[in-house]
């Protein structure tokens, strides 16, 4: 398992561990908000992509980790790769330990909101059913885990996510594919309580900073 990891401006030297079939390696930035920010909030913000899984995980999001932590957040952003396996569930597990793995070393007393987009928000979702989270925010996530595998993102069969939420969950997306997402995904046709689903008219820039800044400042982090 090979991890390396860059704080948010000097690079550290790699930490490395055993090779073994199954490779992961990941990446993490760790940016601490600016001291002239008004505020420091306490609750980091861990952003997670796969680029070498799906590049669309990564769309504006090193922009969205620097416009959110110039209001004052600690921006984690990791990004992971798993390769050498063809269980989709052992995929998302792996991919889950993983995140598991750098949140942890980044040392933090609270438990963080993620944010993913794509199919990155597949490992946010296997993540908070074992690990503590204050929240995600899935970016366009997949319809389901069955269009998952069929857009060749998945080797195989992926059971779909029968977790209750009992914390915060905003899926953004844009106001045509929202419509997809409720025919199909489980927690957009049956929101519930803690499930806000938010139209976005453009999931880059400003009109994709709002509508995440919005939700984080109604959700009191």
């Amino acid at each position: 398992m090979h991890r390396l990891y860059w704080g948010s401006r000097k690079l550290y030297a790699p930490l490395i561990r055993a090779t073994f079939r199954t490779l992961v390696t990941s990446s993490l930035v760790i940016r601490n908000p600016p001291e002239a920010a008004f505020r420091h909030a306490p609750t980091p913000l861990v952003f997670v992509s796969a680029k070498d899984w799906d590049r669309a995980s990564t769309e504006s999001m090193k922009d969205l980790s620097s416009m959110l932590n110039e209001k004052g957040f600690t921006a984690l952003e990791t990004d992971i790769s798993v390769s050498g396996v063809s269980n989709s569930s052992k995929l998302l597990e792996n991919y889950s330990k993983e995140l598991r793995s750098t949140v942890s070393l980044s040392m933090t007393p609270f438990a963080p909101v993620f944010i993913a987009r794509s199919t990155a928000c597949l490992v946010t979702q296997k993540y908070i059913s074992s690990y503590p989270a204050s929240g995600i925010v899935l970016i366009s996530p997949p319809i389901s885990n069955e269009d998952a595998e069929v857009d060749g993102k998945l080797p195989g069969p992926l059971q779909e996510f029968i977790y209750e939420p009992k914390f915060p969950i905003a899926i953004l997306d844009t106001p045509e594919r929202l419509e997809e997402l409720k025919e199909k995904n489980r927690m957009c046709r049956e929101p519930g309580s803690f499930v806000d689903v938010i139209p976005v008219e453009r999931l880059e820039g400003q009109p994709l900073f709002a509508a995440v800044d919005k939700w984080l400042d109604e959700l009191g982090v």
